[in-house]
């Protein structure tokens, strides 16, 4: 069998001594050992006879599972150093919006009203929403139960096993990098509305393919600045969040008070343009728009205390963001044709046209506030992802560490705003959005799978048989919501097919709840509804996948197949040497569990409670 990473004791025996070294060496180290210290890198020679053995490997890591003790303990103690926790419900809350309004709402919604849904982008907004918060609901109740920086990747490790925890964490850092990438190239095009400029004036023109031929260096120094504020504090980071947020919220109102005055119903006419596909294309797209909320989660290791705070601050945030966007899509679409909306800058542009020029500049302004908010937020919540990436050696360990004065990832924040500054400096938004939106959906859809085995599935508690039925089942439902977006795709104007496929998803998901006990119930918060809307986000989010052009999908198969190769030459064999403890002892066979109680503890306490408990899962 393969075997279940966990604290290991001989760790916590040796850790005064481990904590000495780690402390006497330098945060900035550029050795081998610190980027490759696993023994089938030692050399040419080891690295070859790993290479021979992949496939038992592999077999292995297919296998090959966390538990929530070690995401809370032995994993942590990689970084070297304690991020600090110093967030309470407020900042959570601020950061929801500061990481979620942004180029979304400003950007991509002119961008799909003009070209897909017409004035039903407001409904575009509300099925992306719903999505979104069935989305929110999962990622919750994993934050409250494993309160640490790695979000859903760490919650994939813990429930769907190593192979799939690289797949999320291949996406999470494509999805990091991509959307950072954007919202830069987002920000130069409103600079340049303030500035009374078309949108690409501020770009430098070049001979490379349409979509790439326009430079943009002032999206390169925009990302860089926000990354050194986020390596410098997080706290710090939170107060310059709430300024620029509640700013934004003013000039939220604005735009919507002054829409709405300004608003004529007839522009509502033709409400869909381009029919019911159209509106379901638009909101895959602007799905993106909501994608910064899983920012929140990253942050419970440093929240004072998750149980509370995390509910309150994304739920919270969450609700109301989606509110928002629901009406500010609504004013755009009456407040002019939506032939006429500007694709790059449609609010500053839809003013002027009423005749309220100098409101652009309010608006442009705003919109130049929220999108800094968002990199800010982003470049916190995303160097967390990649910090509890790199503690599990998919990547080089050097990226865990903590900086011990700053308490934050610095190199993390570096490594991510590097290569966000290089792809930002090349690629268009309407390339990047895309490919971003498939990321999110299909990472949104494995969460909740996650749950539902969370839920359902505990070795030691549920029996053979209701595995296999709970595995049946559970295939049901992934499969008919396949077939359901599939059907989209391929036959929108068709009715026949969702006779025989939605019957197949209610089936499945009745049967989860009718046939298969439940293994566990969460300790202090968790998804009402179980498991009808884990389910029915499963079908939402590949639903939403299902409307994006195959472009999208034909970018997202070549990006994933670059992971892969990644995987089987580096990201396996560094994860197989860890996981079988060869690199310093921090992982053993065995399966504990950690009270939700435990989490409001240092990091040392969490330790000696996770060694020491045996609850089965």
């Amino acid at each position: 069998m393969a075997p279940v990473e966990t604290p290991s004791p001989k760790h916590h025996a040796d850790g005064g001594k481990q904590e000495d070294a780690a402390a006497s060496r330098s945060y900035w180290r550029w050795h081998k050992d610190d980027f490759f210290p696993e023994p089938s890198f030692a050399s040419w020679g080891a690295y070859r006879a790993a290479l021979g053995a992949t496939p038992a490997r592999l077999r292995d890591r297919f296998a090959g599972r966390s538990t929530d003790a070690a995401e809370l303990g032995a994993m942590r103690r990689r970084s070297e150093n304690e991020m600090r926790r110093c967030l309470t419900w407020w900042d959570l809350t601020w950061f929801g919006f500061g990481s979620v309004i942004g180029a979304g709402i400003f950007v991509l919604t002119g961008q799909e009203a003009h070209d897909h849904a017409g004035p039903a982008i407001v409904l575009s907004y509300v099925a992306s929403g719903l999505s979104a918060m069935l989305s929110v609901f999962c990622y919750t109740e994993f934050a409250v139960e494993i309160p640490v920086a790695g979000g859903s990747f760490a919650y994939l490790r813990v429930e769907l096993w190593d192979v799939a925890a690289f797949i999320a964490a291949a996406n999470l850092i494509l999805e990091s990098i991509i959307g950072t990438a954007a919202v830069g190239r987002s920000w130069t095009s409103y600079l340049a509305t303030l500035l009374n400029k078309p949108a690409s004036a501020l770009r430098i023109q070049t001979s490379l393919a349409e979509g790439y031929n326009e430079l943009d260096p002032i999206a390169v120094v925009v990302i860089a600045v926000t990354a050194t504020l986020a390596m410098l504090t997080a706290k710090g980071t939170s107060r310059v969040n709430w300024v620029a947020s509640a700013v934004h919220v003013v000039v939220i109102a604005f735009v919507i008070v002054a829409g709405f005055i300004h608003a004529n119903p007839s522009n509502l006419k033709p409400f869909m343009p381009h029919g019911v596909p159209g509106v379901f294309r638009a909101a895959a797209i602007v799905y993106f728009a909501y994608g910064g909320f899983d920012n929140i989660a990253t942050m419970a290791e440093e929240t004072k205390n998750p149980s509370r705070d995390i509910p309150l601050g994304l739920l919270g945030s969450m609700s109301a963001i989606t509110a928002i966007y629901c009406v500010m899509a609504l004013v755009l679409g009456m407040m002019q044709p939506y032939t006429a909306i500007d694709r790059n800058a449609a609010y500053s542009v839809a003013f002027a046209n009423v005749g309220m020029r100098w409101a652009q500049y309010v608006v442009a302004l705003g919109a130049l506030k929220g999108m800094t908010t968002v990199l800010l937020v982003g470049a916190l919540g995303q160097a967390r992802y990649t910090t509890h990436i790199a503690r599990s050696h998919i990547i080089p360990p050097v990226f865990a560490l903590v900086h011990p004065r700053t308490g934050t990832p610095v190199h993390a924040t570096t490594l991510i705003a590097i290569a966000s500054a290089c792809i930002a400096l090349f690629s268009s938004l309407d390339v990047l959005s895309s490919l971003i939106s498939v990321s999110t959906l299909f990472i949104f859809m494995m969460l909740s799978t996650a749950l539902l085995v969370r839920r359902y599935y505990a070795r030691g508690v549920t029996s053979q048989t209701h595995a296999r039925r709970f595995a049946a089942l559970l295939l049901l439902v992934i499969g008919s919501s396949i077939g359901i977006a599939a059907y989209w795709g391929t036959s929108p104007e068709r009715w026949e097919g969702y006779v025989v496929l939605v019957p197949a998803w209610a089936a499945g998901t009745l049967g989860i709840q009718l046939f298969v006990p439940m293994a566990r119930s969460p300790k202090v918060w968790g998804v009402p509804l179980v498991p009808w809307l884990p389910s029915l986000s499963i079908a939402t989010n590949l639903f939403l996948m299902g409307s994006l052009g195959k472009d999208a999908f034909i970018r997202f198969g070549v990006c994933t197949a670059i992971m892969l190769i990644y995987y089987v030459l580096v990201g396996l064999h560094a994860t197989y040497d860890v996981a079988h403890g060869a690199c310093g002892g921090d992982e053993e066979d065995g399966d504990v569990d950690v009270d939700v109680d435990k989490q409001k503890l240092p990091l040392a306490d969490v330790e000696k409670l996770a060694g020491a408990a045996d609850n089965g899962r």
